[in-house]
């Protein structure tokens, strides 16, 4: 008898062929590479886990106990000092090198490191500073500094000595700060520098002015760029701050109100005084929307202010603390 054949008009694929074979089965050979190649891993993984462990924990217990390391671990001299600072950070190795003057063939379980450790916070740049012995031959410091927000003029019997204010009050004279980064902070007056021990007795009520400064370079640095020096003389009694600028005019501002607002208003008052040049003017902040403006015409004086200020402030010791 003879079968009909397929319609060859109907579209057909493989799919329709029927296919009795069922799909292959791994071997258990297969089954076993696989196995061990999935262990292998594991164990690898494993290995490489432990010894960085192991290295970890060697280390810091060196660190915490310098009469584990072995003799031949003693005897390796010093060859490497690396220094990491805060961003900003202008302190280098040659400063770290000549602050911490260390003997020439020093070894690392020979250093006293919370002794080099006081060495660096003697310097009042420093704020904080971690040593760490990196074995067999690495001293690994980590510092963070200060940063300066103004500075201030030193005299002794016709010596002068430029000097950096941080914003905690803190002065230092400011190593490696470059010379462009000192010219364009404004100097400070009206205050009272003590000479304590190295260096000088922090300078108070120094928050404000930070934050005071602060905040002009972040709204308004057109107007803190033509600003020349500050003076904190009536800061602790009037919670005022008395701005000096390079065109002969002076901002009063107060401490007690924000800043922001201050600065706000003088941007529009100092706008308008600008409109006739060589004009200066006498701008009081400090009674909120009513605003005492004092414009002294091109080529007449400057009326007296409440308190002098000096550009840059001198203050008179009677010797220069040395470092």
């Amino acid at each position: 008898m003879a079968r009909a054949l397929p319609d060859p008009g109907g579209i057909r694929s493989w799919r329709d062929i029927p296919q009795p074979v069922s799909p292959r089965v791994m071997s258990r050979g297969g089954r076993w590479r696989r196995l061990r190649q999935t262990l292998r891993a594991l164990l690898l993984a494993g290995a490489v886990a432990g010894l960085g462990g192991l290295a970890w924990f060697t280390a810091g217990a060196l660190s915490r106990d310098p009469g584990r390391v072995p003799d031949v671990a003693r005897s390796v001299p010093l060859r490497r000092l690396e220094l990491a600072t805060t961003a900003g950070g202008v302190l280098d190795l040659e400063w770290l090198r000549r602050t911490l003057a260390l003997p020439p063939a020093a070894t690392l379980m020979e250093l006293d490191l919370e002794a080099l450790r006081r060495r660096l916070l003697a310097d009042p740049q420093v704020v904080s500073a971690t040593l760490t012995r990196q074995f067999p031959d690495v001293l690994a410091v980590r510092l963070a500094e200060r940063s300066p927000v103004a500075r201030i003029r030193v005299e002794r019997n016709g010596e002068s000595r430029d000097l950096l204010v941080a914003s905690d009050g803190i002065v230092f004279p400011g190593v490696n700060q470059d010379p462009a980064t000192r010219a364009a902070l404004p100097w400070l007056s009206g205050l009272a520098l003590h000479p304590a021990g190295d260096g000088f007795r922090p300078i108070p009520e120094m928050a404000a002015v930070a934050q005071l400064l602060a905040d002009a370079q972040y709204a308004a640095m057109p107007l803190y760029q033509t600003w020349t020096s500050l003076s904190l003389a009536r800061l602790a009694s009037d919670r005022e701050l008395e701005v000096h600028t390079r065109d002969g005019s002076t901002v009063i501002f107060s401490a007690a109100r924000d800043f922001f607002v201050q600065l706000a208003t003088l941007d529009y008052l100092a706008t308008r005084v600008r409109r006739e040049p060589g004009s200066h003017a006498r701008i009081d902040l400090t009674l909120g929307r009513n605003v005492p403006v004092m414009v002294t015409p091109p080529g007449e004086a400057a009326a007296a202010p409440r308190s002098p200020i000096s550009t840059p402030g001198r203050f008179s010791l009677d010797s220069f603390p040395q470092r």
